[in-house]
């Protein structure tokens, strides 16, 4: 019994090794190999340069710096004995003076290790100027790597610095998501840096090697290039877009200047700041006064400035409401100054009322709050609210810059939904006239004033062409035929708020050429019922005054370009904004970008009829 017992346990040891060398040489094959060819097979990756950004007439507008970088060998500490890097340290000083010995330290101290095989980088750029007298004594020295590192330069600072964006180094949760910038060290953090990221970065190259335990190469066993320098050409041009960063000087807001298709020529956010500031790492004062400042220059207020649209809305509201079915542009009210609903009084701007027969087109025109008000009441805030969404309000514009928002067009379902309180009707009154709780971004502003100059609602676009194809992305038929039918009457409206002795721009416009547009003025403080004279915008605090809007297309007959200005608490909208708008389509038509019809008398010049 005993014996049988023994050469069962001895049967059963057998199994259990025979079953375990299975497992070892045969279904852990694969496995074993793959680790025997990572000890053998060594990849080196080569980085690729970053594309270029050029403006439309091909000038650089973001470019790569020639310089290098420094890598020292590893293990050059050997315990707590620093004599072997401090040696190392000492001769870089003493060929480059400039550079940073406590930042080298710090820094080879943070990559080397026991397991790391691989040259630490210390010096992450010198410029080309300097390393290339040096570059050949240096570099016969074992312990140091030299390498090329192209550093990103603009050329323009801040010019345009919220639609460029910049690049900076990657932290480790974008490492973590993008391995390859371990090896690049940069990505874009914003702007179209950020968008085009993926393209402007290219791809790595490759390059496999075998090595011995020693870690020397003993053949290269494959080869693929690298995918770079991909340009990225903008639909900017920065002739026009320093022109406007100098009208806009001093000024708090936002210019859009872009083409009825949507292809932005120029645009800014201000007050700017210096994108090669964040190149290299941005210094404390710098950044505290980004992040600080009441003027939120770090915003870009292009598409993250949410802001009531005041009067501007009225040009959509008005199609609205007369093609509506319930009223048409044969509608009228009587225009006192005040309207009471209620136990509030809700005023229209102008103190004395705009009198009776006040129709759709004299309320764009002259724009009567009390118009906007009674007719609101009549078609009720679902079906305003409808109709904005699809003229572009309160949905992204789709622009080719992340982290777009979205803004606010208040609606009886959405408060209902969102914050499970009830509609009132003095609500529908503030909507009526782009008040309350209605936000938009100066972009949506741009894009629903390109909709009222061609019916045609288009996607904002910075890029002109990315690679070897043309961006040009789809416009959008949105209105109902009826709302196409009716348009021609909003334009005219349009076209008088400029032109017209009682449009409320007339008397601010200078173009040589006649334009069409509609200007707001969006309270940031609200009026008290109490009040029975209205302060004046320039005796208010800064702080208290109403931001300016003019947003505009042009020519009137031919539309080729939309101009949206607002001024932050700049007071009326005509006022603070159309001496700025004048002068970018002027502007525009002396660069060639608008063209005027031809004078039907062969005899008159161009000129003697601008």
């Amino acid at each position: 019994m005993k014996f049988k017992i023994i050469l069962t346990l001895f049967a059963l040891i057998w199994i259990s090794l025979i079953v375990r060398v299975y497992h070892l040489a045969v279904q852990y094959n694969d496995h074993y190999e793959a680790l025997a060819q990572n000890n053998s097979i060594k990849t080196e990756y080569s980085s690729p340069v970053r594309g270029e950004i050029l403006d439309r007439n091909l000038d650089p507008i973001a470019i790569n710096e020639l310089g290098f970088k420094i890598a020292l060998a590893p293990h050059l500490v050997n315990d707590k004995d620093t004599t072997r890097l401090d040696q190392e340290i000492a001769y870089l000083l003493s060929m480059i003076p400039t550079l940073d010995a406590k930042k080298i330290v710090k820094a080879y101290k943070l990559q080397d290790s026991y397991y790391n095989h691989s040259f630490i980088d210390v010096v992450e750029f010198v410029p080309h100027e300097t390393m290339i007298p040096l570059y050949s004594l240096m570099n016969l020295r074992e312990t140091i790597k030299i390498a090329p590192s192209p550093k990103r330069l603009y050329p323009y600072g801040d010019s345009a610095s919220h639609i460029i964006g910049y690049v900076a180094k990657a932290n480790q949760n974008e490492v973590d998501k993008q391995p390859i910038l371990k090896l690049l060290g940069y990505v874009g953090k914003s702007g179209i840096e950020k968008y085009y990221n993926g393209y402007l970065q290219g791809i790595a190259g490759e390059r496999r090697i075998k090595v011995n335990a020693h870690n020397v190469e003993i053949e290269e066993v494959s080869r693929s290039s690298t995918k770079e320098n991909r340009t990225l050409v903008l639909n900017l041009d920065m002739r026009l877009q320093n022109y406007i960063s100098t009208i806009f000087e001093h000024k708090v807001g936002a210019i859009i200047v872009m083409d009825t298709k949507g292809a932005i020529y120029a645009a800014g956010s201000y007050p700017e700041y210096n994108l090669n500031s964040f190149v290299e790492g941005i210094g404390t004062d710098e950044w505290n006064y980004l992040i600080n400042s009441v003027d939120s220059p770090f915003t870009n207020k292009l598409i993250n400035g949410l802001y009531p649209p005041g009067s501007t809305i009225k040009t959509g509201l008005g199609l609205i409401y007369v093609s509506s079915g319930v009223l048409n542009e044969d509608s009228s009210v009587n225009c006192t100054g005040t309207y009471r609903l209620g136990n509030r009084s809700f005023r229209c701007w102008k103190k004395t009322g705009h009198g009776g027969g006040v129709s759709v087109e004299q309320a764009i025109r002259e724009s009567c709050d009390d118009y906007f008000y009674k007719g609101s009441l009549n078609i009720g805030i679902e079906r305003m609210a409808h109709g904005l969404n699809r003229m572009g309000m309160g949905v992204k514009s789709n622009i080719d810059l992340p982290n777009e928002f979205i803004g606010t067009v208040p609606s009886r379902i959405r408060k209902k939904e969102k914050f499970k309180q009830p509609w009132y009707r003095g609500e529908t009154l503030n909507t009526a006239i782009g008040q309350g709780n209605f936000l938009a971004t100066p972009i949506q502003v741009a894009r629903y004033t390109a909709l009222m100059a061609t019916g045609k609602l288009p996607v904002p676009h910075i890029a002109y062409k990315v690679g070897n194809k043309v961006y040009n992305p789809e416009v959008r038929d949105v209105l109902t035929p009826l709302e196409k039918q009716k348009l021609p009457i909003i334009q005219r409206a349009m076209r008088e708020v400029c032109n017209d002795p009682k449009g409320t721009a007339k008397a601010y416009v200078s173009t040589r050429f006649p334009i069409s547009g509609k200007t707001g003025t969006a309270q940031t403080t609200g009026i008290g019922q109490s009040v029975k004279t209205r302060q004046t915008e320039y005796s208010m605090e800064y702080i208290k005054r109403s931001h300016a809007w003019f947003t505009t297309y042009g020519p009137s007959d031919n539309p080729q370009f939309i101009v949206t200005v607002l001024v932050e608490h700049g007071g009326h909208g005509g006022e603070a904004t159309g001496g700025i708008v004048s002068g970018i389509y002027n502007k525009l038509l002396e660069l060639g970008y608008i063209k005027l019809a031809a004078p039907k008398d062969s005899n008159l010049t161009l000129e003697s009829v601008q």
